[in-house]
């Protein structure tokens, strides 16, 4: 199983729900483009959130030096983004990949971040809750489904808020896979814990 994991915007809770997911599945992880951080990168972060021994993470096929948008940030690296150039890592275990930002964050002039999303690839989308999430959450399923990408589940991030996860679930038609509260913090047991509670949903996509 192959799992492309999209948020409805940055900082939604992108990478702590792969680091549950990955942990759950003892899969492995690829986060194909790195945008800034490369010290203390999202692989970095998965890596010491995770208490399997099973779990491989890929190197990222972009590691770009700056914190933005990654068509900005490889064209400060004078680079571009290649798609060709993003080639899945071969593994015989689930894989995790992790996208940047939501799904139409622009990789060059031509692509975004839907685009790298593979026929055989399901997507579960992480929302966060503020005001104009649900038109955000909406509109991520929608383009997904436009395009015949399967859309697995959805992962509520933060502070409950029953009223909005009851109409977007409504609307979508979308499973729920589970939902992270908003932690004083997050560390390899609480990611571990979160990974039993989701692991049945995840085996049942």
């Amino acid at each position: 199983m192959k799992l492309f994991i999209t948020g409805i915007g940055t900082d939604v809770g992108k990478t702590i729900s792969s680091a549950i997911i990955t942990e759950a599945l003892e899969a492995d992880y690829w986060k194909p483009i790195q945008a800034g951080d490369l010290e203390n990168s999202d692989s970095h972060k998965i890596k010491s959130f995770l208490s399997n021994k099973k779990t491989v993470i890929h190197p990222n096929s972009y590691a770009l030096n700056t914190p933005a948008s990654p068509h900005f940030a490889a064209e400060l690296d004078r680079i571009s983004i290649d798609l060709d150039k993003i080639i899945e890592p071969k593994t015989e275990n689930h894989l995790v990949i992790e996208g940047a930002g939501g799904v139409f964050v622009p990789l060059n002039s031509k692509d975004c971040v839907i685009d790298l999303i593979q026929p055989d690839y399901k997507v579960i989308v992480v929302s966060r809750h503020y005001l104009g999430s649900i038109n955000h959450t909406l509109l991520t399923i929608e383009a997904l489904q436009n395009r015949k990408i399967t859309v697995a589940g959805i992962v509520f991030s933060g502070d409950e808020n029953k009223a909005t996860e009851a109409i977007i679930l409504s609307k979508t038609g979308v499973k729920c896979i589970g939902r992270i509260e908003q932690e004083p913090y997050f560390d390899q047991n609480v990611i571990k814990e979160y990974a039993d509670r989701f692991r049945e949903n995840l085996l049942n996509l």
